[in-house]
């Protein structure tokens, strides 16, 4: 566990220092979601699953989850939001591999992943298809409808996670179209549902262990922000690039190199 901890701070540095250098904001988002983007990554996914990110704005925790497994490498991070880079601020259309669409017009990710899964279903194909949302998309009617499309198709070969963290671009979640707790008005689906700690990388690896299979929602309960000070639970993060006093600051949260 130990070893597996330096692995992820070296992942949690990485995102830190490509943020840094690409002078951009969304890091809380990409902080709270960067344990279960890890997590899929290294320990859960394999060849025949499939993975969408629908909170896109959090493609750079994606990027170094990938480049933790050597599926991207580091010179390919530092073109991170640049002039013509592979790796722009939300997932590219083509080029990755492991990334199957352009997202970030939040509430549509859910529907493209429902679409995968129903076209592994009727080809009879083996694999999960997994769904990463935030949970301000659940005040948009399109996630809404891709959940009862699923419900409807029973589409047991689909995972949805809820990084689940209360702010927004315009305020908390409560505060901008309250439907707090989202995991109670969802229960009415009668979908499989959890309600976990986001930041609990063995948790969340067990939690999509046990949810392969049905159709399940995970709700991660997590910090926007978590480990860089400056910004943990701030709206400043989802728009303000790290300054470098905070950079310094938060990559010692997450130990050195060695």
């Amino acid at each position: 566990m130990v070893q597996e901890d330096k692995l992820f701070n070296n992942s949690a540095r990485r995102l830190l220092q490509m943020h840094y250098e690409a002078r951009v904001g969304h890091l809380g988002g990409n902080f709270s979601s960067l344990p279960a983007l890890y997590v899929l990554v290294n320990q859960v996914l394999t060849s025949d699953d499939a993975f969408v990110l629908s909170k896109g704005h959090s493609a750079g925790a994606l990027y170094v989850a990938l480049w933790s497994v050597g599926e991207l490498h580091d010179d390919e991070l530092k073109t991170f939001h640049a002039d013509g880079t592979g790796l722009p601020g939300h997932p590219p259309i083509a080029g990755i591999q492991r990334i199957p669409f352009a997202t970030g017009s939040l509430g549509h990710g859910l529907s493209l992943a429902a679409g995968l899964a129903l076209g592994k279903k009727l080809q009879g194909l083996e694999g999960q298809v997994v769904c990463l949302t935030s949970d301000g998309e659940w005040q948009e009617g399109s996630t809404w409808e891709a959940l009862i499309f699923a419900q409807h198709q029973k589409l047991s070969n689909v995972t949805i996670l809820v990084d689940h963290n209360g702010l927004q671009g315009f305020g908390s979640t409560g505060e901008v179209a309250s439907m707090n707790p989202l995991w109670e008005k969802l229960r009415g689906f009668e979908i499989k549902t959890y309600v976990i700690d986001g930041h609990d990388r063995r948790l969340i690896r067990e939690t999509l262990e046990q949810a392969k299979g049905e159709l399940s929602l995970i709700f991660l309960k997590t910090v926007k922000g978590k480990g860089v000070a400056v910004f943990e639970n701030k709206m400043a993060s989802h728009y303000l690039p790290l300054d470098q006093a905070a950079f310094e600051a938060a990559t010692l949260v997450f130990g050195d190199a060695s």
